[in-house]
């Protein structure tokens, strides 16, 4: 604590700082499961796979990893292990986000910039991630180095590629599907700081040079853009897209990709598209039986099968709870890293205004694009969770858990939304995670309630681990509280 009254109240706040800061790396040398054998017992446990729980369960963490999972008793605890009891708590794997833009958005000041895109800022996207839950994201639209088509590059820097190998204490680990590609001007929309990034295509040859030098950072995905933005702009041709797809393909990169109509997804899914940034078909139109063929014969003739989507539905099924202040906007987890003030400007004052037929509009939109999105996953698709996070309004961590209960209200039971947040999300992104099961990376959350029950008890965390190690939540909220008032004073 800081106890002196007689510091002036800058030099007092700014010794606040220091010593949150010196808590903070503490507690994480202090992690237990750093060395040695722990095993944690008691707890009601979720390993991700599907399916109901495993009562009084037991497993053990060795070197960050998990190595025996079961019921308590059954295995023998190796010699001088820790013990840590668990009773009367829920474990369930760490999620995984394959849609994430962070990096741009100064959370404590509410703004966005390139200028903001340091490895120093990325990493407290990922602590405040770690400290929802989430173990690794896959970012898109990243701020990289690349071509810009006319000889030269852009000269921004390798910041998430090196991200990218680092494994920081505390903090989610980093993935990259780099830039993105699309029509000049028709990537990203939102802030100008991201407008820019992708590719800008308007040829074959172009595209597919582009792929060319995108290829050689190692891409989880390339991302593109097919969407007009309702007719607004200009967007990549089918011409260019089947350019970027096969060129992509060449070198065993997938492609994942934001559209909205019906007929672009059916041309993407012929093309052989294997992700989707949203649902493929949205918007007002439907899925239909053409589309669900096609998807269909894809997975039985083998042609690059794994097919999933993020379907994003978390902002749309917010918008169903307008005309009133949802409990959500209370809750001590979002309180505990965003500012009132952030949370009133971006949600509370918006929501609370909408009217009645804007509150039926959303809800008719999330049952539309809900049943597209089963259909799809009846057909074959994936659903795998990605919040689109990182602009100001989408609040990084929390999302993730809002996302879960969006998923619950298209019709997917709590454990399926949990398998696609956690083991099916870490299979699409490659990483090592998202099971409770022996030789995967100990990323998990203890619980104070069962999620299977109400998935909203996602949110009631108690304790974080990645990689074996305990995520020092306590001093990372000291910290953002203190830099929320730093800013409210400024």
């Amino acid at each position: 604590m800081c106890r002196s009254k007689k510091l002036p109240s800058c030099l007092l706040f700014a010794a606040c700082l220091l010593l949150a800061a010196e808590c903070f790396s503490q507690e994480i040398g202090r992690a237990p499961g750093t060395t040695g054998v722990t095993v944690f017992e008691g707890a009601r446990l979720i390993t991700g796979a599907g399916g109901g729980a495993i009562e009084n369960s037991a497993f053990t963490v060795e070197n960050g990893r998990f190595t025996r999972v079961g019921r308590r008793g059954e295995a023998q605890v190796p010699a001088g292990a820790m013990r840590v009891d668990l009773a009367g708590k829920t474990v369930m794997p760490a999620m995984v986000d394959l849609h994430g833009h962070i990096g741009f958005q100064n959370v404590p000041a509410g703004t966005m910039s390139k200028e903001t895109y340091t490895r120093e800022n990325l990493i407290d996207h990922l602590q405040r991630l770690a400290y929802h839950g989430v173990g690794a994201i896959v970012s898109i639209g990243d701020l990289v180095s690349r071509s810009d088509l006319r000889g030269g590059r852009t000269d921004w820097g390798d910041v998430p590629l090196r991200m990218r190998d680092e494994v920081v204490p505390g903090a989610a680990l980093f993935r990259t599907a780099g830039p993105g590609m699309a029509w000049p001007g028709a990537g990203a929309q939102g802030h100008i700081s991201r407008a820019d990034v992708m590719y800008p295509v308007t040829t074959v040859e172009e595209a597919r040079e582009a792929v060319r030098d995108y290829v050689r950072m190692k891409p989880s995905f390339i991302k593109i853009w097919v969407d007009s933005r309702g007719g607004r702009m200009q967007t990549l041709t089918p011409p260019l897209y089947r350019a970027i797809i096969a060129e992509a393909h060449q070198h065993n990169v997938p492609v994942g990709v934001h559209n909205v109509t019906a007929a672009d997804a059916k041309e993407l899914m012929r093309a052989g598209v294997e992700g989707w940034l949203h649902v493929p078909v949205r918007q007002g139109e439907a899925v239909d039986d053409e589309l669900i063929a096609i998807v269909k014969q894809r997975i039985a003739r083998n042609e690059r099968p794994k097919l999933w989507m993020t379907p994003a539905f978390r902002s749309t099924w917010m918008a169903t709870q307008g005309g009133r202040r949802p409990a959500w906007l209370d809750d001590p987890l979002l309180r505990e890293t965003y500012s009132p003030q952030d949370i009133q400007a971006h949600w509370g004052s918006p929501l609370a205004k909408m009217s009645a037929d804007l509150v039926e509009h959303a809800r008719r939109n999330l049952e539309l694009d809900g049943r597209n999105a089963m259909q799809l996953r009846a057909a074959g698709m994936r659903i795998v969770t990605g919040t689109d996070t990182g602009q100001s309004r989408f609040w990084i961590g929390y999302f993730n858990h809002l996302e879960l209960e969006s998923l619950v209200a298209i019709g997917m039971t709590p454990a399926e939304a949990i398998v696609a947040a956690t083991r099916d999300a870490a299979d699409i992104a490659g990483v090592n995670a998202g099971m409770v099961a022996a030789g995967r990376s100990a990323d998990f959350m203890v619980l104070d309630a069962n999620p299977l029950e109400n998935i909203s008890n996602t949110r009631r965390i108690n304790q974080v681990y990645l990689r074996g190690q305990e995520v020092p939540r306590a001093a990372m909220t000291a910290r953002w509280q203190a830099e929320f008032r730093r800013t409210a004073s400024e």
